[in-house]
């Protein structure tokens, strides 16, 4: 089994679990985790090599200057003898970051484009050390990556306008695991709306906050759980509680995988009201529609970024525009009102899922273009 490098310079964050979950399923490919810190447990079993384990001393200096140079000598002293055949960078600013590793390799890289690599505004990358050579070398990346995939057609759309070559940027859907999400009995449903989301501008909790408001007078059985966390949750929880509605939205910060998927199972639709940000920040599709539709449960989202192609509007779920509360409020009423549409939604949406998003499906598939890079050869 041929083995590459799966390249994010921040390991395992728990918001981050679709990467894992595609690389794991790979069949003929063994995934070595390739980057800069761990920010959690990585899969069992699972090989992973970090600067952080390189450098116990002044860690933080050394990998800062790396990160100014680009020098891929480190990651190559944390690979010794063993040769990857390919170098796969989650977001396009670990694209710049693994390309010069790979070109001394001499082995294809594929990078793959998730969200903000493909919508942030060029001042909003400069005013981060961590991201300011992405603008200053994506031209670079453009000219000598070998492929490029992107998790949606709103994120191909805006990589092409960025400059990137049409025959080489296709899009990606990563998918969920429809064989390990198992569609929920009815009878766990609960009177629950839940929202899954860092805690951000971006995921628009404030608009769900009060789009809830709107409907809990009349239902006081009816709750609000958040699962996530991010700067904004002291400021969202004083919201909640100024909007009247601190006794029926729970909080409940990050949590594992499972858990999430058991509040999914309970959940009477889930809801991801994103926004388009100042700084161009705007969803690139949404991984967690996909995984509440497996489970069988109907979405609500708003019209922006990826969204859409995530659901059949009025079929497995409906739109909202961005930062209405009473838009949103009045398609979530809809959904609530109505128990036999919701349960029709939630079993058309995971025929749909199932049908476009399967996980082991699009792995192959990945892995076909894999073997396509390969065959190929990186060339002079």
């Amino acid at each position: 089994m041929s083995e590459i490098a799966v390249f994010r310079q921040n390991l395992f964050r728990v918001s981050e679990t679709f990467i894992t979950q595609q690389a794991q399923a790979m069949r003929r490919y063994a995934p070595l985790y390739l980057g800069r810190f761990r920010y959690g447990d990585g899969p069992v079993g699972a090989q992973s090599r970090v600067l952080g384990d390189l450098w116990r001393r002044a860690a933080l200096a050394r990998i800062g200057a790396q990160m100014l140079t680009r020098d891929p000598a480190p990651y190559l002293r944390l690979l010794g003898d063993r040769r990857p055949a390919l170098v796969h960078a989650h977001f396009g600013v670990d694209g710049v970051y693994a390309l010069p590793l790979a070109r001394r390799l001499g082995v294809p890289l594929v990078t793959m484009f998730h969200g903000f690599d493909a919508t942030l505004s060029t001042a909003a990358f400069l005013c981060s050390p961590a991201w300011v050579n992405y603008p200053l070398f994506r031209r670079t990346l453009a000219r000598h990556g070998q492929l490029f995939l992107c998790t949606s057609d709103y994120i191909r759309e805006r990589v092409l306008a960025m400059g990137f070559p049409a025959a080489r940027t296709r899009v990606h859907y990563i998918g969920v695991d429809c064989g390990a999400i198992r569609p929920r009995d009815p009878q766990q449903e609960t009177p629950t709306i839940l929202h899954v989301a860092r805690l951000v501008e971006m995921k628009g909790t404030e608009y769900l906050l009060r789009a809830f408001a709107l409907l809990s007078p009349t239902r006081p059985a009816l709750r609000l759980v958040i699962i996530g966390d991010g700067p904004l949750r002291g400021r969202l929880e004083v919201l909640a509680r100024a909007l009247g509605i601190g006794g029926q939205v729970s909080f409940r910060g990050a949590q594992p995988y499972a858990r999430v998927l058991e509040a999914m199972r309970a959940a009477m639709m889930l809801v991801l009201p994103s926004v388009y940000t100042p700084t161009g920040r705007v969803e690139g599709l949404g991984m967690v529609l996909l995984e509440a539709a497996a489970t069988g449960v109907p979405v609500v989202g708003s019209r922006v970024g990826g969204i859409p192609e995530g659901l059949v509007e009025g079929e497995t779920g409906l739109l909202a525009p961005e930062r209405d509360a009473e838009a949103l409020a009045a398609r979530m009423r809809d959904v609530l009102d109505d128990p036999d549409r919701r349960a029709a939604m939630g079993g058309r949406a995971r025929a749909f899922v199932t049908a476009r998003f399967d996980l082991h499906r699009q792995t192959a598939a990945l892995e076909a273009a894999y073997d396509a890079l390969i065959d190929r050869g990186v060339g002079p």
